[in-house]
């Protein structure tokens, strides 16, 4: 008698009674099970619901199931609006909640199905961000795209396409503008230890402070005619 009795409740169907939307968080709506709340779901998982559909177990078990999903999937959309992310700093913030490996890797099918996440173009877009705004050599550049978790083959073909010579050019640009010294020395001794922090090379970082010294004092010069 018990075991058939547990089998009648497994399969028993319940039916929902009301569906409200959350006064919190209008993307999620509460589920009313025979005059009593019973679980919440994503509007969008909870689409087809309506007042007097039947529930069986499994049934309710699945939507659940695929809400955790949704709330995973949300969840990785919302850290990826602030900013490009590699799959690994997704990996990490999902798992940080919580977030089963299984269902990780779900919600990252998905958004490469669609074309959110692409480490290539995350590493192309790291690159041309650092590049604009804070110019770094390549040994910096590939130290970053590590910590952030990207495939070594994909670094090395993004920083293939690098002219460091030019990056180091810009960066000392800046820096020149607020080297303000007439004396060689300081400004080289200055100078090298910025390009240095950058990740450039000894070589690059020589070139370009003679180069940048020259141009700078010839603007100088000429100005002081």
């Amino acid at each position: 008698m018990q075991a058939h009795g547990c089998c009648f409740n497994k399969n028993m169907s319940r039916k929902i009674t009301a569906i409200k939307v959350q006064k919190r968080n209008p993307q999620r709506v509460n589920i009313y099970l025979d005059g009593e709340f019973a679980f919440g779901l994503a509007r969008i998982v909870a689409a087809w619901l309506q007042v007097g559909q039947e529930l069986s177990e499994e049934k309710i078990a699945a939507l659940q199931e695929e809400d955790r999903n949704e709330v995973a999937y949300q969840r990785a959309l919302k850290f990826l609006s602030y900013r490009p992310r590699s799959e690994a700093e997704i990996r990490a913030n999902l798992k940080k909640h919580d977030v089963s490996k299984i269902r990780i890797e779900a919600v990252l099918a998905r958004l490469r199905e669609i074309g959110l996440v692409d480490d290539h173009e995350f590493a192309r877009l790291w690159v041309e961000n650092r590049s604009e705004f804070r110019p770094r050599g390549r040994y910096a550049l590939r130290m970053e795209l590590r910590q952030k978790g990207v495939q070594e083959e994909i670094i090395e073909e993004t920083l293939a396409a690098v002219d460091e010579d030019a990056l180091a050019y810009k960066a000392a640009q800046k820096k020149a503008r607020r080297l303000r010294t007439r004396d060689f020395d300081e400004f080289r001794k200055k100078m090298y230890g910025f390009l240095s922090r950058r990740g450039f090379t000894y070589e690059i970082t020589s070139s370009v402070i003679q180069r940048i010294w020259e141009d700078t004092h010839h603007q100088i010069d000429y100005q002081e005619e």
